[in-house]
């Protein structure tokens, strides 16, 4: 009996249609408090965490799980530690490389660039590039053919499109009669791919690996070997492994030496936002503390009342407990329900607001990610949702506290 009167009580306190309405309405501000403010965490926790996705993802569509490469930058033996690197079980691939700089040329642009020299076969197998091709494929890159892959931001900076041709000009000259010449070599463009991280989009491009060894000269040398592992989080070890099994010096790096910086700083951020973000839940719930006072107050003759016919203090506190309770699981649930709903859909919204208005709230040339992406967690959503009811039940206890020490004679005294 007491426990459903107490409930049944503090129930219609929420909902109370009296003349004081300025109390329910405070009440419903405190639910619409908590709401927003439990949506805008479990938003902007899940655009972290597709930034952290989405980054992880493009970064390893562009550069391998790991990578061996000789102490001098001229790797002689990438035919036997390929052997070696596939006899290993948790190796998946592995394929050879040259890399360079070089200065893009077409008409009047210009522009610098990484210039990568792969094995069409063999690079599909440890990189995700062939996938992320706009126009074009990997294979028109023939032995012979001079033909080049470009990023799409590399592309309209020089202002060229497939079968355009582009002067590679390398740092490296050669001797003739007339003095140091820098090395040139027309390359045709044959296909287009995007990333989606303005870093790989602007500044790589790709040719055969046989073109790119005639044009740095490195005849059968390649800079190293790239290597596809089964567990990507265990990429420092495979990668060790393999480099021992070789038997000779090389030196190794994996993604996450090459890319730690990255993910610490989205581990950081997270962090600190989430901290942030539950200072705005804290003062939307403790809301409830105002707005518990002024019930309180206004419901003096009332506490007296159920004081005088038998309610003792214990079930006067849990009558305003529960009032308290029910707007912090109110405010909460639908801050999860709306939440949830924006976080699942935020990216067709955001398109849509981008193309409205005419304006990208992501540029690529100053973030790595053009895009705005979203991954609920729902391990987030979860802690979010008891920290929230947790603040919000903390905020009842002193209201409530202070209507069971109310006293029926002081508070009929002029009633």
């Amino acid at each position: 009996m007491g426990t459903s009167y107490e409930t049944w009580i503090g129930n219609r306190y929420v909902r109370s249609r009296s003349s004081n309405s300025f109390v329910s309405l405070i009440s419903a501000i405190s639910m619409l408090g908590i709401a927003i403010a439990v949506t805008v965490l479990i938003v902007v926790m899940s655009v972290v965490n597709g930034f952290e996705r989405e980054l992880k993802d493009r970064l390893l569509a562009m550069t391998s799980h790991a990578s061996i490469e000789n102490v001098d930058g001229e790797l002689t033996t990438s035919e036997s530690l390929i052997e070696t690197a596939i006899r290993n079980p948790r190796v998946r691939a592995a394929a050879p490389y040259v890399d360079g700089q070089a200065l893009l040329v077409f008409e009047k642009q210009l522009s610098g660039a990484e210039l990568r020299g792969i094995e069409p076969q063999l690079e599909a197998d440890v990189s995700g590039i062939g996938g992320v091709m706009q126009e074009g494929s990997l294979d028109d890159l023939a032995a012979g053919g001079f033909k080049i892959v470009l990023g799409v931001e590399l592309a309209d900076a020089l202002r060229v499109g497939v079968g355009d041709k582009v002067t590679v000009t390398l740092a490296q000259g050669r001797v003739t009669p007339a003095g140091i010449l820098p090395r040139t070599k027309r390359f045709t463009v044959s296909g287009l791919y995007r990333v989606g991280m303005y870093e790989f989009d602007r500044r790589l491009a790709f040719v055969n690996i046989g073109d790119a060894q005639k044009l740095y000269r490195k005849k059968d040398t390649v800079t190293g070997v790239r290597l596809a592992v089964t567990e990507i989080y265990e990429a420092p070890a495979i990668v060790r492994e393999v480099a021992l099994d070789h038997g000779e010096l090389v030196l190794v790096s994996d993604w996450t030496r090459r890319h730690v910086n990255f993910f610490r700083s989205i581990q950081i951020t997270k962090s600190i936002l989430f901290v942030i973000l539950l200072m705005v839940i804290a003062v939307a719930a403790f809301n409830i503390v105002s707005t518990l006072v002024m019930v309180v107050k206004d419901k003096q003759a009332d506490i007296a009342i159920l004081r005088t016919v038998g309610a003792r203090p214990a079930g006067i506190l849990r009558v305003f407990v529960t009032q308290g309770s029910i707007i912090g699981v109110a405010g909460t649930l639908a801050g999860i329900a709306f939440g949830v709903l924006l976080a699942l859909n935020l990216e067709p919204i955001v398109g849509f607001f981008e193309s409205a208005l005419g304006i990208k709230f992501l540029a690529a040339d100053v973030y790595f990610i053009s895009d705005l992406p979203s991954e609920l967690r729902y391990g987030d959503v979860a802690r979010i949702a008891v920290i929230a009811l947790a603040l919000a039940l903390i905020s009842t206890l002193y209201p409530a506290w202070v209507a069971a020490k109310t006293a029926p004679a002081e508070a009929l005294r002029y009633d």
